[in-house]
């Protein structure tokens, strides 16, 4: 099972191992309190394309389809991130961002789900 939340939020045990997919790490926050499993900075979308998005739900549609785009090239880590949901069941995936909803984590959990 792979679930999405905050960094920010407090660490539970039900979160099984915690991913960090964001390619900055989290501001004011440090490496005890995020209890951090795993940084995976490199699935994060590319400083171009997280520059260019900062945030703009009204670029979210584009990113998506952008961020999807590098995602396929990305297949080591997509394959990481499913071996660990395998062994361990439960992977949380976390990011840094205000926005639940228009946000890096959110796309690849959708991308993680549909490709089985």
């Amino acid at each position: 099972m792979i679930t999405i939340k905050r960094v920010y939020e407090l660490p539970q045990k039900s979160d099984g191992i915690r991913i960090l997919v964001d390619r900055l790490w989290p501001r004011g926050l440090t490496k005890e309190k995020a209890k951090i499993d795993v940084w995976m900075k490199d699935i994060a979308p590319s400083d171009k394309l997280r520059t260019w998005f900062g945030h703009d739900p009204a670029r979210w549609r584009k990113f998506k389809q952008k961020y999807r785009d590098e995602l396929k090239k990305n297949q080591d880590l997509i394959g990481q991130i499913r071996n660990l949901e395998s062994s361990k069941k439960t992977v949380t995936i976390l990011f840094g961002a205000n926005d639940e909803i228009h946000n890096n984590a959110v796309v690849l959990k959708a991308y993680l789900a549909k490709k089985g």
